[in-house]
C-alpha cells in the first residue's frame, strides 16, 4: 500500500473541432490540491487468466511462470493509491497445475505473484467462476492470497467468518470490502457450505455492510459480480440492484465486474454505482476491442459536513487497453499518449480505445456529476 498525495487530477474535456490535438502526444494531466484529509481507492476490472496469458507468463519468465510484466505498465496508477482492489475471478491451480481455461477454470497460482508487484493489496473474489474447483479451488485461492499478504473477501474456507467484510487500515482509517456475484454459472457449492461465497441479496449487503461499520469501517465499498457479458448497458438486474444497494446508508461505492466490456458509471444519490469495469488483463478466444478495453476506476474520499463522514469528494476513470502484440501487456492509456515516442499507428489505436471507453463511460451523464475520464483529448 502506497502513501499517495492528497492531489487528485482534473482534465477537461475535449473538442472534435481541435484536428490539432489529434495524433499528438496528450499531457498527463497537472495536480490541483483538494483541501482536507483525503483516502484514494482504486478498483479495476476482471483478471481473467486464459490459457494465452500462462503461455504469455512462460515466454515472459523463460520457462517459469511470470505474469509481472503483463501487469507492470499499470503499477504507477495503481500502487500509487491508498487502497487498491484487484477482481480475481477465476481460482487457482496446485503449483505446477494442471491449468484449466474456460468453462472452468483452473489456472496458475503465479498470477498472485504479478498482482502483488503491480500493486494491489487485495482482490475480490465472489464470481461465477469461484467454485468452479470446488472448495478445494477455494483454498488454493484464500491460501495464494493469503501467503502474498492480499487481502481478500466474497469467497470463504469455512463458516466461521462467512460473509463478514475485510477491514483494511489505510491511513488511520478503516475501510470495508465485501463482494458479491450473481450465479456460479449453473454450479452449486456443496451441500451445507453454502456460504462458500456470497449470492447477491440486497438485505444480506445491507446487514454486512452494517456489521462493516459496527467493526470500525468508516468506508464501505462493494464489489459486485453482474450484468450481461458483452452488453455495455447495465441489464435489468443491475439497475434494479444499484437502485436498492444505493439506499443503504452503509454503502459508499460499489464496483462491478463480469460484463467483460466496460459499463457507464452513475451516481444514485451519494453513492457512486461503477455497472463494469471491463477486463484488466485476459485474452478470450476471439478478442475484440470491447473486451480488450478496461478501465481504473480511483475514488478520492474526503471528510464531509458536520459529521465528518468519509464520502467521495473526487471520481477519476483511467481507461487501459490489453495489447496482444508483440506481447500481451496492459497498457495505461494516458501514460502511453503522453509518451511523444509512441508510433503513430499504435497512437491511433490507443486514441480510438479512449475514445471508445469515454463514451461507454458516460452513457448516464457520470460527467456532470463530476466523474473525470484521464487520457481524453485536450480542448482547444
Amino acid at each position: 500500500m502506497a502513501v499517495a498525495s492528497s492531489a487528485i487530477y482534473v482534465l477537461g474535456p475535449w473538442s472534435s473541432d481541435s484536428p490539432e490535438a489529434i495524433g499528438t502526444p496528450r499531457p498527463v494531466a497537472a495536480p490541483v490540491k483538494v483541501s482536507g484529509r483525503t483516502i484514494s481507492v482504486v478498483g479495476s476490472g476482471d483478471i481473467l487468466v486464459h490459457p494465452e496469458l500462462w503461455d504469455q507468463a512462460r515466454r515472459d519468465g523463460d520457462g517459469r511462470l511470470d505474469f509481472r510484466p503483463m501487469l507492470e505498465p499499470v503499477r504507477d496508477t495503481v500502487s500509487g493509491a491508498d487502497l487498491a482492489l484487484c477482481h480475481l475471478e477465476t481460482p487457482l491451480a496446485p503449483p505446477g497445475g494442471p491449468f484449466i481455461g474456460f468453462p472452468k477454470f483452473s489456472v496458475p497460482p503465479e498470477v498472485v505473484d504479478g498482482i502483488k508487484a503491480a500493486g494491489y493489496d487485495g482482490c475480490s473474489t465472489a464470481s461465477n467462476h469461484t467454485i468452479d474447483q470446488g472448495m478445494e479451488g477455494v483454498k488454493r485461492t484464500l491460501d495464494a492470497l493469503d501467503e502474498a499478504g492480499l487481502g481478500h473477501t466474497g469467497s470463504y474456507r469455512t463458516s466461521r467468518g462467512a460473509g463478514t467484510a475485510k477491514i483494511y487500515q489505510v491511513k488511520g482509517v478503516k475501510v470495508g470490502h465485501l463482494s458479491y456475484t450473481k450465479s456460479y454459472n449453473g454450479l452449486r457449492p456443496p451441500a451445507g457450505k453454502e456460504w462458500v461465497s456470497n449470492l447477491i441479496d440486497p438485505q444480506a449487503i445491507r446487514r454486512e455492510a452494517a456489521n462493516a461499520r459496527q467493526s470500525g469501517a468508516e468506508i464501505v465499498v462493494v464489489s459486485l459480480h453482474w450484468g450481461t457479458e458483452y452488453e455495455h448497458e447495465p441489464d435489468v438486474d443491475q439497475q434494479t440492484w444499484a437502485r436498492q444497494v444505493s439506499e443503504i446508508e452503509d454503502v459508499d461505492l460499489v464496483f462491478g465486474h463480469h460484463a467483460h466490456v466496460v459499463q457507464p458509471v452513475e451516481r444514485i444519490g451519494d453513492t457512486w454505482i461503477v455497472y463494469g469495469m471491463g477486463n484488466h488483463i485476459a485474452r478470450h478466444a476471439q478478442p475484440v476491442n470491447a473486451n480488450r478495453d478496461g478501465v481504473i476506476i480511483r475514488a478520492t474520499f474526503g471528510q464531509a459536513g458536520q459529521t465528518k463522514r468519509w464520502k467521495v469528494v473526487a471520481m477519476e476513470a483511467i481507461p487501459t487497453f490489453v495489447d496482444l502484440n508483440p506481447d500481451i501487456r496492459l497498457v495505461d492509456l494516458e501514460r502511453k499518449l503522453a509518451d511523444p515516442a509512441l508510433p503513430p499507428g499504435r497512437r491511433a489505436i490507443y486514441e480510438a480505445a479512449v475514445d471508445r471507453i469515454e463514451g461507454n463511460l458516460l452513457t448516464r451523464a457520470a460527467d456532470t456529476e463530476g466523474l473525470v475520464v484521464r487520457g481524453v483529448r485536450p480542448a482547444a
